[in-house]
C-alpha cells in the first residue's frame, strides 16, 4: 500500500463548501477507483485541510488515471476551485 499526505490551503470562506463537495463527490469517486481515504482533518484556522490517501499499487499512476477519467472530468463545478494551494507528500508506514 502506498500513502500520500495531501495538504491544502482552502480559499477563505470556502471550507464548508469544499468539505461538502469533497465528501459527496471526491470521496465516493476515489473509493470507486480503488483508493482508500485513511482520514481527513480541517485546521482550526479554517483554511487548512489535510487528508491521507492510500492505494494498493502505484499511487501516482492510479492518480493520473483518476484525474483523466471521464467520471472525474464530469465533476462540474470542479471541487478543486476551492483550493488555493496544495502539497502532496508520499508517506511510508513506520508503525
Amino acid at each position: 500500500m502506498e500513502y500520500q499526505l495531501r495538504i491544502y490551503d482552502v480559499r477563505l470562506g470556502e471550507m464548508d463548501a469544499w468539505i461538502d463537495e469533497w465528501k459527496h463527490h471526491v470521496v465516493p469517486l476515489r473509493q470507486a477507483k480503488g483508493f482508500e481515504i485513511v482520514g481527513a482533518w480541517s485546521g482550526v484556522d479554517e483554511r487548512s485541510f489535510v487528508w491521507i490517501l492510500g492505494y494498493d499499487g502505484d499511487l501516482a499512476t492510479a492518480d493520473d488515471v483518476y484525474y483523466g477519467s471521464p467520471d472525474r472530468q464530469r465533476l462540474d463545478p470542479d471541487p478543486a476551485r476551492h483550493i488555493e494551494r496544495g502539497q502532496h507528500r508520499m508517506l511510508r508506514r513506520v508503525l
